[in-house]
């Protein structure tokens, strides 16, 4: 009795996989392989000629254009289309746009570079944990706990022990409301945990500041990574430091600053405002001369949002794969898991390691934590179901 299932196809890989079971020639999976693989492209700010142009093409290679009525009443003005197809549709579209006007030839170049970076960067090989030290007072979820400079380099250790793969140093507190700290207080209070530490591992140390001269001194220091939760605004002089040392930074969005940055946060569309942030911070980045490399992207998770922003951020992160940057989250412990789940601070491991686990599948690089161990485990069982390389498994386990 035949049987018939439908199937997920989620990457070209995976698409090919599928055809290679079933006994399809080599030749046949290469053609046939684009056309398992759907996507929905959103063009924005393109003039109403253009998107009947699109809409025409793309409908006559089988796919589809939503495109609004004054593009159907050919009225003048710009707008945006929703293209749907298989990536092998898209292929074809944008060999059909090549001499066609109205900016057209430059929307192909667009959608090329979307749809490379796309499918490139939605599945990195290895997901990797950015283990939390905040050397502060006053940290929304730790705050304290390790300002004692003992205490902040055993901590270190004991996240390298289970497995962090960078460590993320910070001085200064961006709960919402905090105060800034001083730059001689806050260099004071991480330049020594940071000498200390890379005297004893050889992971990466990422500084966790938006202040350009902490930067260079944790880098003078051992440092090799920036986080900088102003995405290279608050200082004008963090970028010109970034390419001195030639490290990577991590460009963070923030819709204020600390102190008031949830004081009724507001957007039209949560992810296409962040997704133009992070537009206009790349540009900036690379013309300051931060190579292409060097750039890791995060969508500050709580820093001006709500709950509702955070959550949606959460559900579209695949869509900043466009932008063709490794990503990095931070949703350890933070308050919309704990209004979500009505728990403290300290209850929210469960609501976290979710979060990171659906951030694995949509194929966020850098996981920013405070629970090493639990995380790692998580990851470890994700990797597993997603068919990412896994060290061998223990014996122990095998016999059950």
């Amino acid at each position: 009795m035949p049987k018939v299932h439908i199937i997920g196809i989620k990457n070209l890989a995976q698409a090919k996989e599928e055809m290679q079971k079933i006994g399809v020639d080599k030749q046949g999976v290469e053609i046939m392989a684009p056309k398992a693989l759907f996507l929905t492209l959103k063009i924005t700010n393109i003039k109403n000629q253009a998107a009947n142009i699109l809409k025409q093409e793309m409908l006559a290679l089988g796919g589809e254009a939503a495109v609004s009525y004054e593009v159907c009443a050919f009225k003048p003005g710009t707008s945006s289309v929703l293209l749907f197809g298989t990536l092998r549709q898209f292929h074809l579209l944008v060999d059909k746009l090549v001499w066609q006007p109205y900016d057209l030839p430059e929307v192909r170049k667009k959608i090329e570079e979307v749809i490379k970076n796309h499918t490139l960067t939605v599945t990195p090989e290895k997901t990797e944990i950015m283990g939390i030290l905040n050397v502060t007072p006053d940290s929304f979820s730790d705050g304290g706990k390790y300002f004692d400079f003992k205490k902040a380099v055993a901590h270190a250790e004991e996240m390298i022990t289970e497995g962090a793969d960078i460590l993320d140093i910070g001085g200064e507190s961006t709960r919402p409301g905090a105060e800034e700290v001083p730059l001689e207080e806050e260099m004071r209070r991480v330049i020594p945990v940071i000498e200390n530490l890379v005297k004893k591992t050889k992971i990466p140390i990422s500084i966790d500041t938006y202040k350009s001269e902490v930067a260079r001194k944790a880098l003078d220091s051992g440092a090799r990574m920036v986080n900088d939760i102003s995405g290279l605004r608050f200082d004008p002089q963090m970028a010109n430091v970034i390419v001195q040392y030639q490290v990577p930074v991590i460009i963070m969005h923030i819709k204020g600053t600390p102190r008031d940055m949830q004081d009724n946060p507001q957007y039209d569309d949560v992810v296409e405002e962040i997704y133009d942030f992070f537009l206009e911070r790349i540009e900036f980045a690379l013309n300051s001369g931060v190579r292409k490399e060097n750039i890791f992207l995060d969508p500050g998770i709580g820093f001006g949002k709500t709950v509702e922003h955070n959550l949606e951020i959460l559900n579209r992160l695949s869509e900043f794969h466009s932008l063709g940057y490794p990503l990095v989250l931070g949703t350890s412990r933070k308050s919309f898991i704990g209004k979500i789940l009505d728990t403290s601070v300290e209850k929210r491991l469960e609501g976290s390691i979710t979060t990171y686990v659906w951030a694995i599948v949509q194929g966020v690089k850098i996981l920013r934590v405070h629970d090493v161990k639990e995380t790692k485990r998580a990851i470890k069982i994700t990797e597993a179901i997603l068919n990412r390389p896994l060290e061998k498994f223990s014996t122990v386990t095998q016999k059950r």
